[in-house]
């Protein structure tokens, strides 16, 4: 049985949720006058929203794909886009997209999808549009991180959604990232784009359910 950790981020929400349902239930239970039925909703209420704070923000312990050959996926969740398109804001010229949409229920632990040293950080405050909708990636709230291996070079870009407002990320310009590591963390559903050389056999299709640092997106072509 695999081993599953809560995130560093998860940390102090998961505490602070834990002493809030436990204050919720103590004052229900043993200050006001309330009947036993109304206690068990409360408790069958905030119970529940704990184990789910602490759901999201589980990070599950796992067996890294790494291959300088390969693209891994940088999150759990359904890939929603893969398709040519122009990317203006680091390569200025067309790329392969490939998107993979987080729900709430998913892992939401961002990974390298190649080892690299940084050459590009950005953070960019804006909207915040439903992840999946096509705006999304050059007008929502956002991150772009360009890692290169020497050979290639892919941007990964976080994307806030509708519900997430909160996206974090621990790379700057020259560090250097192993492949699968984990390098952010976006809050409460959320979406990952990654622009890939032309040339990128891609191995994934719209509506595939897929693992970060497991799934193989695309396999770079040979030099």
């Amino acid at each position: 049985m695999r081993k599953t950790y809560i995130h560093k981020e998860g940390w102090k929400i998961v505490l602070t949720t834990f002493f809030f349902v436990l204050s919720i239930n103590l004052l229900v239970n043993f200050v006001l006058d309330v009947d036993k039925t109304v206690s068990w909703v409360v408790f069958g209420i905030t119970f529940p929203f704990f184990c789910f704070i602490t759901y999201f923000f589980r990070n599950p312990k796992r067996n890294l794909i790494t291959d300088d050959d390969k693209i891994i996926c940088p999150a759990d969740g359904k890939v929603v886009v893969v398709e040519e398109v122009f990317e203006p804001e680091y390569f200025e010229d067309k790329r392969l997209q490939v998107s993979v949409f987080m729900s709430p229920a998913n892992v939401h632990v961002n990974r390298s999808p190649i080892r690299g040293e940084v050459k590009y950080s950005k953070y960019h405050d804006g909207k915040y549009l439903v992840a999946w909708h096509p705006k999304s990636s050059t007008e929502n709230e956002r991150t772009s991180i360009v890692i290169d291996n020497g050979s290639v070079d892919v941007l990964v870009r976080q994307i806030a959604g509708k519900v997430a407002r909160r996206i974090v990320y621990y790379l700057e310009e020259g560090d250097k990232i192993a492949q699968g590591a984990d390098f952010g963390f976006i809050k409460f559903g959320s979406r990952v784009d990654m622009f890939l050389p032309l040339d990128t056999k891609i191995n994934v299709v719209l509506g595939q359910k897929v693992k970060g640092g497991i799934t193989v997106i695309g396999e770079l072509a040979k030099k």
